[in-house]
């Protein structure tokens, strides 16, 4: 790892993948628990072009990275200090010949790169609708969490231009919006192939959920088992323990 010149209230944090860090700023927003499992639900092949969406401070590229043989990873992110941190913890980890971090709006994604250029798409979007209930709405938590910038359409719409025929779409998002979710895929041509539904307990409703889509794929879905997070207040699941190495 190289050394790095941490600006103001940023720290280091050790992503337990390949010896890799991760430059974050806790008044800004800190990857959590989504971004974790989309990387681990996401799949890459060898030779493959990875495109995430809204990459915040570069968590998926880095562990896709880590994970995947994917030959190249692309993070596209619309503010200029989260995309700052990202591209640092890239040039930290030596993987700038792997990772490259672009900074810009997700509803212009195409005009930044090649129609039916990536073969995997990877976004865990904001989840609220609007700026319901905001009092700043500028806030860059706000941003990570509120459809400000971008609104689901515009992700999915984005994806069907950006992905390959045959290219796999991978999202995290809340089950309260999943008719709403499974509806615009299905209305752009990205076929919802695989779900996941997650859990935080077992005896609690499921709080996200995990989605796979192809571009161009025939009709028929798979719904994996239940993913459940706690056995107990701050106790990991075994699974969980084992697949993402907590």
């Amino acid at each position: 790892m190289k050394e790095v010149v941490l600006k103001e209230n940023e720290r280091l944090d050790d992503l337990q993948r390949n010896g890799y860090w991760i430059i974050q700023n806790p008044g800004r927003f800190c990857f959590g628990m989504d971004a974790v499992l989309l990387s681990g639900f996401a799949k890459a092949g060898k030779g493959d072009e990875v495109l995430d969406l809204g990459t915040g401070t570069g968590i998926i590229p880095l562990l896709m990275e880590a994970k995947t043989e994917a030959a190249h990873l692309t993070g596209l992110e619309i503010q200029p200090e989260s995309a700052d941190m990202a591209r640092r913890s890239v040039e930290m980890n030596n993987l700038s010949g792997k990772i490259e971090i672009v900074t810009g709006d997700i509803k212009e994604a195409d005009s930044l790169f090649r129609s039916a250029s990536f073969d995997v798409i990877t976004c865990n979007p904001p989840y609220m609708i609007k700026e319901h209930g905001l009092k700043n709405p500028e806030t860059p938590k706000a941003v990570a969490r509120h459809e400000i910038f971008c609104t689901l359409e515009d992700v999915v719409r984005q994806t069907a231009k950006l992905l390959k025929t045959g290219g796999h779409f991978y999202m995290v998002h809340r089950p309260f919006r999943l008719v709403e979710i499974m509806a615009t895929l299905v209305n752009y041509r990205l076929e919802p192939k695989r779900m996941q539904l997650v859990y935080p307990f077992v005896d609690k409703e499921p709080n996200m959920v995990l989605i796979e889509a192809v571009r161009g794929g025939k009709a028929r879905l798979k719904v994996e088992k239940p993913l459940i997070i706690w056995s107990s207040p701050g106790v990991y699941m075994p699974e969980i323990k084992e697949t993402y190495g907590f």
